[in-house]
């Protein structure tokens, strides 16, 4: 089984809907036996908070039920999982710090976007509903590249 860990700062609104978007292809593409995710944030000050009721709400539009609850990520959650998304560079940053080292399954979301997309997966929290619209294109426009990397096939089903 594959283990999938999405960060960013709060663990509210990107990675969250990473999650989401995530348990619904395990769900699409029958892989529950062969793909687990979970999500975290660097940050502790959103703890126990559900995902971001904007973000929910953007979410829910598109099919996705987001279910999570907001948790800091740890240097044994780094080590548990086989790859770690971060959203954006600092996120990027914040983990390797977090891992007190240098691990090689550490990567940005952008690696699994073409150069159309910005490096960054921006966090919406401080704008207007089309930022929380614009994340979940970037992440449904990712994670099946990332499921196929991770999988080494293509979705089937």
């Amino acid at each position: 089984m594959k283990r999938l860990l999405f960060v960013c700062l709060g663990n509210i609104c990107r990675s969250p809907a990473a999650h989401g978007i995530s348990e619904s292809l395990i769900a699409k593409h029958g892989l529950g036996e062969h793909v687990l995710v979970n999500s975290a944030g660097t940050a502790n000050y959103q703890i126990g908070k559900p995902a971001d009721a904007r973000m929910q709400l953007a979410a829910s539009k598109r099919g996705y039920e987001l279910r999570t609850l907001a948790k800091q990520l740890t240097p044994s959650m780094i080590a548990e999982h086989d790859v770690v998304i971060a959203m954006d560079r600092e996120n990027y940053r914040d983990i390797f710090d977090i891992a007190r080292g240098a691990p090689k399954h550490i990567r940005l979301l952008s690696d699994y976007l073409d150069e159309s997309w910005p490096r960054d997966v921006p966090d919406p929290y401080y704008g207007g509903a089309d930022g929380f619209d614009y994340v979940l294109d970037m992440l449904e426009a990712a994670c099946p590249s990332l499921f196929v990397e991770v999988l080494g096939r293509p979705l089937t089903k």
